[in-house]
């Protein structure tokens, strides 16, 4: 592919767009799309996906679903695209909303010419809130920067990330014609781990054989905007922790050296359910158990840090291992102190030290071996410490309901090496610690405050006036504290030698 002069005025070079529409509520951002194409200095042809008529001068439109689920519009671009490939040189699909401007095409065709043959470089939303800030919707819960995908290709840092979607793509006609190739491209309408709308705009990354990266040194010309702004203020991440974030991956670069993951955090279940939220808010029952007296405290697993950091405002130290250096940079920038290593060498990497108070949110679950994970921690707690851990609870009067709807989350049963986390709940949590010489403090629901639908928001209202025993029954999540028990140190083996092979590594491979 040719790099295009960016004074040129390149009629010779062809674009295709398709624009998947349905209804008129977007109509006002389709207008500045097919405005937006219009004034770029290409040959383009712009083709509009709809379930009405919106044909235009100058604009072709197609109107029809594939199959009879309304949501499956969006995968008709497919044979749009494969019936004209020959005839353009760029391939563009989005929704109609997304703002995608002369700059990240050209900055698309540059980064291009860098790239191996089974890479693509992708796209990142941003949202505008009222006061004109930017934020990031793809980056929000369990998805995350792949700290071990870094790569350089000339001028360029790229990194993945594990939202593929941000509703566009592009692709150049050598990369369409072997998406093609690969039958993953032309496939019936479907949904895996994205919903169907999303997936229509995953596929060539998901099942083609191409691997999504987005040029991190070159950030702001692979952002596109969601011009209706639909989750600013409310999902995603600002601009300061985007930056953070790019920032740790071209250090990662720079110094040549692949970070390893603290442990695998993405579960095999659908959807991901139970995968551990990088940007988990702070959470009041996690607070309060923090004893009054603590100084110091230990966090396992730290991701974006609120919790963390509100600890560092309050006046204690919080010595962290992070999920990841990446996640994790914004935190360590407001006084977080980061180590690296693996959980088997915590006594090591934290010099021998004994906390106040260690806390393990919601990574218990994810660990091959929850057991030996406590049991290493134990040499970091004093006799008086507390350990407090959060985790799932799957047992959950709402997660029995969703099984009568849902019949994949059954999957639970299956065991770890099928789904890549175990079965939690408050009696298995408790199980857990006694095992690995702990006794417990207390236990406590969580609830989720912010239910959105009617049933959430009837068991929560009532799990509150029930004893305790009850009211966990409607937790989403527990929190366990547990405190050593005085004769573990004669029970447990040397935290110097390795509990057993698999239980060395907090890491699942």
């Amino acid at each position: 592919m040719t790099v295009l002069d960016d004074h040129a005025r390149s009629a010779s070079f062809r674009i295709l767009v398709a624009l998947a529409s349905y209804g008129t509520s977007n109509d006002r951002y389709l207008e500045r799309l097919i405005h937006e194409y219009r004034s770029m200095p290409f040959d383009i042809d712009i083709v509009v996906l709809s379930n009405i008529d919106k044909s235009a001068p100058g604009i072709e439109c197609r109107v029809g679903f594939p199959n009879k689920n309304p949501w499956s519009l969006p995968f008709a671009h497919k044979q749009l695209f494969a019936e004209r490939a020959s005839k353009y040189d760029l391939f563009i699909y989005s929704e109609d909303d997304i703002v995608i401007t002369e700059k990240n095409v050209r900055a698309f065709l540059e980064v291009t010419a860098a790239l191996q043959q089974d890479e693509i470089a992708g796209f990142l939303r941003f949202e505008q809130g009222e006061n004109g800030e930017k934020s990031y919707p793809d980056i929000h819960e369990n998805f995350h920067w792949d700290s071990t995908s870094v790569r350089v290709r000339g001028p360029y840092t790229l990194a993945h990330f594990t939202n593929e979607h941000a509703a566009c793509y592009v692709l150049t006609q050598n990369q369409l014609r072997m998406a093609v190739q690969s039958g993953g491209f032309l496939v019936d309408p479907h949904e895996e781990m994205y919903d169907l709308l999303c997936t229509a705009a995953t596929d060539p990354y998901t099942q083609c054989g191409f691997k999504k990266l987005v040029p991190v040194s070159h950030i702001e010309a692979f952002t596109v905007h969601h011009a209706s702004n639909k989750y600013a203020g409310r999902v995603g991440i600002t601009k300061t922790e985007l930056t953070d974030q790019t920032e740790a991956l071209i250090r990662i670069a720079e110094q040549w050296k692949t970070p390893r993951p603290l442990f695998n955090t993405e579960t095999k279940l659908p959807r991901g359910h139970y995968s551990k939220d990088y940007y988990e808010p702070i959470n009041e029952d996690v607070m309060s158990a923090i004893p009054r007296r603590a100084r110091n405290v230990l966090s396992i697993g730290c991701g974006s840090g609120a919790t963390e950091t509100k600890l560092i405002e309050q006046g204690l130290r919080v010595v962290a291992l992070p999920l990841d250096p990446v996640v994790s940079n914004s935190a360590a920038a407001r006084g977080v102190e980061m180590i690296d290593g693996n959980i088997h060498e915590i006594v090591t990497l934290t010099h021998g030290e004994k906390f106040d108070c260690i806390l393990c949110l919601n990574v218990l679950h994810l660990a091959q071996d929850p057991e030996g994970v406590l049991s290493r921690l134990i040499d970091c707690l004093s006799d008086g410490s507390t350990l407090i851990i959060q985790s799932p609870n799957m047992l959950s009067l709402r997660t029995i309901r969703q099984i009568s709807h849902d019949v994949s989350v059954l999957q639970l049963g299956k065991g770890y090496s099928t789904t890549g986390v175990h079965l939690s709940t408050a009696r298995r949590v408790k199980r857990w610690c006694i095992k690995s010489g702990m006794k417990i403090d207390q236990t406590i629901g969580v609830r989720n405050r912010q239910e959105t639908n009617t049933y959430g928001k009837i068991t929560s209202a009532i799990s509150d006036f029930l004893p305790k025993f009850f009211a966990i029954s409607f937790a989403t999540s527990v929190v366990v504290s547990a405190k050593r028990s005085p004769d573990v140190r004669g029970r447990l083996p040397s935290p110097t030698k390795p509990l057993h092979p698999e239980q060395t590594d907090f890491i699942t491979q």
